[in-house]
Formats: structure tokens, C-alpha cells, sequence
């Protein structure tokens, strides 16, 4: 999953320009704009804002910025050769939206791998192009002051908007959660029998999550990442992870969440930004003020071994 997203991050790099149906630009890139909005076009330096969706002929998406919850954001650069996305991107300006088709022969040259779901001679943009910082003549600690107060408005507006989100999503799912004080939410699908770990026990644990649209972006189950169409990585060892409880090791809504739970109990768990990847998020997949749900059982609670060789730290000089 996240190499799908790191792939169209990458995309996003570098459209085309005319109304009434495809065209063709240099390196067999059709394209086709929708909406032309008057201003400049992009130029290399710019700061972009990118809504897109990545298709094959098909028409199957295989990314889309718009389920990752947030737009790309990049510094635009020069095309690299003839026909590629930057080529087509620089016809654009603030506003635009239009599809780009890329010739699969002049992206992927010299038997450089094929994104996953691909099929046909072309993959397929709708893009978007939501916001530009032109960086023109101003000097780079103008235009970086610029780019950072348009990351604080947009962040301000993500967090302001947070709690109605998280309100939506326990109505559409009918969702009635226990609260706790630091503002954790927890639903207990299934009980578990026994007592529950403590600060210092290994929690074994098994986990999907996924944003509040529903948008899956992990699980330790081999056959939930099947059901959400993710590409497998070979590496990918699919099994229960395991857990140092209370120690500040994960997030902090599954540090607290963790020790709410007894073996065997699965519960779901909605965490606000707060208690999961804060104002920075974890991108590509969970942007910043980014709330996110998780299905989670404890499968095991390991204690520590209170005959292991006591470790002392070394003496200071």
C-alpha cells in the first residue's frame, strides 16, 4: 500500500492543455483539459497543490489522492524527457483540472517495473491543480515563508474540522463508544477473559486500520490487505505484532487502548489526531489532524521474565 501511494507522490512531479477531447504533446502524452482557468502557467520552483487519480485503461483506480484524504504537495520540477508527467503538468495553472494519458513505453523504459493493477498502453491522470505558489523572483526565504503559512491555513482548517468528522463517522456507523479522558473512543466487539496487561507486559496483537472514509492504510492480516486490493510485498510477513505496553513505543490511543483490553478481546478503536500522528501525520497515507479507526485483538499478553539477568547502565567518567 504505501509503495502505491509513494508512487503517485513521485507522479505528481512534473499535464497538458486544450479543451474538446485528447490531443497529443511530444513522447505520446495525450491529454485533455476540462477546466482553463486564466493565470500562468506552472513554471520549475513552484510550489504545487495536487488533487489526482491514478488509473489504468481499465479504468481501475490504483491511487487517488482523494482517499488518501488530503492533495500531494510538491515543489514543481522540470520535465525530464519528452512525454513525461511534468511535461504535461507545466501546461497547467492553478485551477486547471484535465486527464493526462502517459505512454507506458515512455515512463517505464528499460524494464523498470510497471505500477501494481496496470494494464494497457496508457496510465491515466485526473489531476487537479489546487493551489500554486509562484516562486518567480522572490528570494527562497520569502517564498518558503509562503509556502509555510499556506501548510499552517490549511492545517488550521483540517483540525477545526476534526471533531465534526469524527461525529460523522460514529453516526454512519452507529457507533455508541466509551470516552475516556484523554479523548480515546473504544467500541468492545468481543470480551476476552483474564486480567488485563500492565505497563511493562509485550501485548501480541493483531490490527487493521484505516481512515474514518473508510480508506485502508495497514492491517497484520494477511487477508484484509486481499479484501482492500493492496499489493502484496513479498517481505511482508503477515502475523500478530508485538507490543511493549505503556512504554511509548506506538501512538498514544494504542498505548492507553492496549491496557483497556484482556486476552482474547477484540475492540474498535477511534482516535483522534491528538492521540494518533498529530499535526505532522504520517504521510502518504494519514495527513496531519488526520483521525483513524482500528479493529484490534489481543491475541496474547506476555509478562516479563522476572529471573532475566538484571542489566546496570555503565558508570559515568
Amino acid at each position: 500500500m504505501r509503495k502505491n501511494l509513494m508512487f503517485i507522490a513521485l507522479a505528481t512531479i512534473g499535464l497538458a492543455s486544450c479543451k474538446g477531447g485528447f490531443k497529443k504533446a511530444d513522447g505520446g502524452l495525450l491529454y485533455n483539459i476540462h477546466v482553463d482557468k486564466p493565470g500562468a502557467n506552472l513554471q520549475p520552483g513552484d510550489f504545487i497543490s495536487l488533487n489526482l487519480t491514478l488509473k489504468n485503461e481499465a479504468d481501475s483506480v490504483l491511487g487517488s489522492t482523494y482517499d488518501m484524504g488530503h492533495p500531494v504537495n510538491n515543489i514543481m520540477q522540470k520535465a525530464q524527457q519528452k512525454g513525461d508527467i511534468s511535461a504535461g503538468l507545466l501546461m497547467l495553472s492553478e485551477g486547471d483540472s484535465a486527464t493526462i494519458k502517459l505512454s507506458i513505453d515512455t515512463m517505464f523504459k528499460k524494464g523498470a517495473p510497471k505500477p501494481p493493477g496496470f494494464k494497457g498502453k496508457y496510465l491515466i491522470y485526473e489531476v487537479k491543480v489546487e493551489k500554486v505558489i509562484p516562486k518567480g523572483t522572490q528570494t527562497e526565504a520569502v517564498f518558503q515563508a509562503k509556502v509555510a503559512d499556506y501548510f499552517k491555513v490549511q492545517a488550521e482548517a483540517v483540525k477545526k474540522a476534526e471533531p465534526a468528522l469524527i461525529q460523522k463517522f460514529l453516526k454512519d456507523k452507529n457507533l455508541a463508544p466509551t470516552k475516556t479522558a484523554s479523548g480515546l473512543m473504544y467500541v468492545m466487539t468481543k470480551p476476552g477473559n483474564g486480567p488485563m496487561p500492565v505497563v511493562g507486559d509485550t501485548a501480541v496483537v493483531n490490527y487493521t486500520g484505516k481512515l474514518l472514509n473508510g480508506k485502508f492504510f495497514d492491517s497484520s492480516l494477511k487477508e484484509e490487505a486481499i479484501k482492500a486490493k493492496q499489493q502484496m510485498d513479498p517481505r511482508r510477513q503477515f502475523a500478530p505484532i508485538r507490543i511493549a505496553v505503556g512504554e511509548g513505543k506506538v501512538i498514544k490511543g494504542w498505548d492507553e487502548g492496549l491496557l483497556l483490553l484482556n486476552k482474547g478481546a477484540k475492540a474498535t478503536f477511534v482516535i483522534p489526531s491528538n492521540l494518533g500522528w498529530g499535526e505532522q501525520g504520517f504521510p502518504p497515507a494519514i495527513g496531519p489532524y488526520t483521525p483513524v479507526t482500528f479493529e484490534v485483538e489481543l491475541v496474547d499478553i506476555v509478562h516479563p521474565n522476572p529471573n532475566a539477568p538484571k542489566t546496570t547502565a555503565p558508570a559515568i567518567r
